[in-house]
Order: structure tokens, then C-alpha cells, then sequence
């Protein structure tokens, strides 16, 4: 058995030196948020159970209460709760290492010339992996505490990285001919990225993105079962911490998200499942009205839900944050733009204004506050 250590620790190169020393000893890491208040903190010790931790001061300390975990176990990362209580996934170095390998070999890294910069939060699957996908391969690795757009450019122009992460909102702050690759998570990408802003599919349990550009990285195995993805791959988690295993008996692992898979093995991904609006019998898929509705004049933020309707099951509505307050998007404008481009009956039937989206740190709208 293996004891799971949370690191507790600002992102930097002392966050590396601990995982490098966790490992060493044969024990998993558990990566915290250290802005976590204290309820959420709470929360994340319950679903992980840490046996040990590593503070600020480099100090390793017993916790009580905590579990061990079996032995070839990596990483512990909590999902993000963002529509429930965090879960542990449980991921081993065989998927940490199918991970940075299958990566690396769909992008072409060198890892005699090439440079990562993890700039995305360290306790998120997303930002973790740019820093195991560096020590598997051994890259040369840059850690930043957050990102900071001069301080990413800086980096690019002078330390000489060459790949990086992104999130779309902070892509939109710095400039993608500086990079070889960058990788986009988290929230939807925009349409007009640049080439070498490269759209990415995964999950906390699949240990990063999986599939890029719709296409699955090499290993990595789709099928569509009842319109939902569900995925097979070494990059896989073996359990959740309480024991629980998500996969099928044959593997595979639902993700709950619906989806297409044409003859070529392109993937389209329409949205969670919980995500999808019935509007007198008609499916509206956010993931397809949101991008055309952001391209209305007017509107610099918009998320669509379905709200209960004694009519159609559920309507259509546009929650929109205005670029300005005082001359916003009409409601006739964003029916007549959707309506463009998909049946009549996915456009929005009411708008409501706001001041901000409730978002996750990585960008994802948290549709159950809304």
C-alpha cells in the first residue's frame, strides 16, 4: 500500500521538488487548491483522505484520518464539484505515463528543444498535466503561480518556452504566434482560434485531454452508446478514492456527455447530457446556440438553459452579460440570429441580462447557479 500526500503548496518549483520526493517514496500526490475556504476544504479531505501533507514550509506531517491507496497509484485529483460533491479520481503512473507519451507523440514534442509552462491551476487535471507530461518526458518545464499575461509573454519571448495550456479567456490575452502549440481546455473554443491553438477532449478521469481536434490521440478508443461518449484508454482512472469504479465490465468508461462519431472517427460533442433543453419534444443542445448567440453585436458573455415551461416542457433562454449595460442585445436579435442557422425552435423564447457568468477557475459555466 501507498500513502496519499496532499500538496499544499503555491505553484512553483517547490510544488515540482514535493511531487518529485512523493513519488520517490512510492506515494500518490494529491495536489490542493490553496485558496480553498474552509467548507470547501472540508469537503476535499473527505472525498480524497490524505494521509499526509506538504505545506508551505516543505514539511511533510501525519494526518489522521486518512486512507492508504495501492501501490502504482500517482495521482489523487478531485473533480471540480461544480455540479455536485468533489469525487477522488484515482489515476496510476501507467496513465500519468500513456498520458505524456500519447501527447507528446501527437504533437511532436522535442524534448531536446522544447519548453512547457504550466500556468493553469495545479490542483485541475488540466494545469497538473503540463507538469507530469514534463517529468515523464523530460522537457524543460517552467511553473508560473497562476497566469499573468506579460509574465506568459515574457516567458515565451526570453525563457524560451515553446508549449503551453491555455484556458479561451486567457488566449484571448496573449499572443499565439509566440508558441508552437498551445492547448485549449476547459470552456469551448472559439471558432477563430488560431491554427496552432490546438481544441482538446478529456476529463479529470482520463487524466487530461484525450482527443484533439475531434480526432483520439493514439490508444484511445471511442464509441457512442444511447448518444453518449464513452471512452477506452491506458489514460484511464482505476477508481474513485471511495473504491467505485465508473467503467464498464469491458472498460470503457461513460462520460456523460452526448455525442457523434462519423466514419472517419471524428467526434462531435453536443453537451452533458443534464445540459440538453426539450422544447415541445425538440432537443436544443447549449453547446450548439451559445457560439452563434456570441456572435451578436452586443453580447460579450452568454450561457443557455431551460427553464420549466406549462406549454413546452421547457423554453429556451439566453442569459447574457452585455458588453454595454445601457444599449443591450434584443431578445428579437438573438431568435433571429440562431434561427440562421438551426431550427426556429433552438432559438431563445426569453433573455435575461446579467452582470457575470458564474464560472469555474478553468472557465466552465456552473449552469446549476444559474
Amino acid at each position: 500500500m501507498a500513502g496519499v500526500v496532499a500538496l499544499d503548496l503555491r505553484p512553483g518549483p517547490a510544488f515540482v521538488d514535493a511531487l518529485r520526493r512523493v513519488w520517490d517514496d512510492g506515494d500518490a500526490a494529491a495536489p490542493v487548491d490553496p485558496a480553498m475556504p474552509a467548507p470547501a476544504r472540508r469537503e476535499w479531505t473527505e472525498a480524497v483522505a490524505p494521509t499526509a501533507v506538504i505545506g508551505a514550509d516543505g514539511t511533510r506531517r501525519t494526518l489522521d484520518g486518512g486512507r492508504a491507496t495501492a501501490a502504482g497509484d500517482a495521482l489523487i485529483v478531485a473533480t471540480s464539484g461544480s455540479t455536485g460533491r468533489p469525487k477522488g479520481v484515482v489515476l496510476t503512473h501507467d496513465a500519468v505515463a500513456a498520458s505524456a507519451e500519447a501527447t507528446s507523440a501527437r504533437l511532436g514534442v522535442d524534448p531536446a528543444s522544447d519548453h512547457w509552462l504550466a500556468c493553469l491551476p495545479l490542483h485541475h487535471v488540466g494545469g497538473l498535466s503540463v507538469i507530469t507530461r514534463a517529468l515523464h518526458t523530460g522537457t524543460r518545464l517552467t511553473v508560473h503561480d497562476g497566469f499573468d499575461a506579460d509574465a506568459v509573454m515574457h516567458a515565451a519571448r526570453h525563457d524560451g518556452v515553446t508549449r503551453i495550456s491555455l484556458v479561451t479567456r486567457a488566449l484571448r490575452q496573449v499572443d499565439p504566434t509566440a508558441f508552437r502549440t498551445i492547448l485549449l481546455g476547459g470552456a469551448a473554443p472559439p471558432a477563430d482560434r488560431p491554427a496552432n491553438a490546438i481544441a482538446t477532449y478529456g476529463m479529470t478521469e482520463t487524466g487530461s485531454g484525450v482527443v484533439y481536434e475531434r480526432a483520439a490521440l493514439d490508444g484511445v478508443e471511442i464509441r457512442i452508446v444511447d448518444d453518449e461518449v464513452q471512452l477506452r484508454c491506458p489514460m484511464l482512472l482505476r477508481c474513485y478514492r471511495d473504491g467505485t469504479d465508473p467503467r464498464t465490465t469491458d472498460g470503457w468508461y461513460p462520460t456523460g456527455d452526448l455525442g457523434a462519431l462519423d466514419a472517419d472517427g471524428v467526434l462531435s460533442v453536443f453537451g452533458r447530457a443534464g445540459d440538453v433543453i426539450v422544447t415541445g419534444g425538440e432537443k436544443v443542445w447549449p453547446a450548439r446556440v451559445e457560439p452563434i448567440l456570441g456572435r451578436v453585436a452586443g453580447v460579450a458573455e452568454v450561457a443557455v438553459i431551460g427553464r420549466p415551461d406549462p406549454d413546452w416542457g421547457h423554453r429556451v433562454e439566453a442569459i447574457v452579460v452585455p458588453t454595454d449595460p445601457t444599449a443591450p442585445p434584443t431578445l428579437d436579435a438573438l431568435r433571429d440570429a440562431v434561427a440562421a442557422e438551426l431550427p426556429r425552435w433552438a432559438a431563445p423564447r426569453t433573455l435575461r441580462l446579467v452582470d457575470a457568468l458564474p464560472r469555474t477557475d478553468l472557465g466552465k459555466v456552473r449552469r446549476h447557479l444559474l
